[in-house]
């Protein structure tokens, strides 16, 4: 019951994203209004960690599975990208590393930020 709990509050906050998408005429994945809803949720403390902790472990878990169907449509989909297949990967390799580096700076300032306030 817990699980179902969790699992019912997360969707809420994702269909309030979906409404947030037809309403606001900007162009932004329904996605991204449901996860700043949900941070903003979390940061204000309207929802507690404890709330959507569990069932939100578990999508993280099965997170992998959910990239077969890409996967399979990609292969299907062979076809249309084999002249293009080297610009598409040479892309690929240069986005990820370039997430990977923004990423690695931004935890790297946020740890030095948050030392730097525990000092004082």
């Amino acid at each position: 019951m817990k699980y179902l709990r969790q699992f019912c509050i997360i969707l809420l906050i994702s269909a309030l994203g979906e409404g947030l998408h037809i309403l606001l005429p900007l162009p932004v994945p329904a996605s991204v209004y449901g996860l700043v809803l949900m941070l903003g949720a979390l940061t204000s403390g309207i929802l507690k960690l404890e709330q959507v902790e569990d069932a939100a472990d578990f999508l993280v878990e099965i997170m992998p599975v959910m990239f077969v169907p890409a996967g399979v449509g990609l292969l299907e989909a062979w076809g249309d990208l084999q002249p293009i297949w080297l610009p598409v990967v040479i892309i690929t390799i240069l986005t990820t590393v370039i997430v990977m580096v923004v990423t690695g700076r931004s935890t790297q300032f946020v740890i030095k930020k948050d030392r730097r306030k525990e000092k004082k």
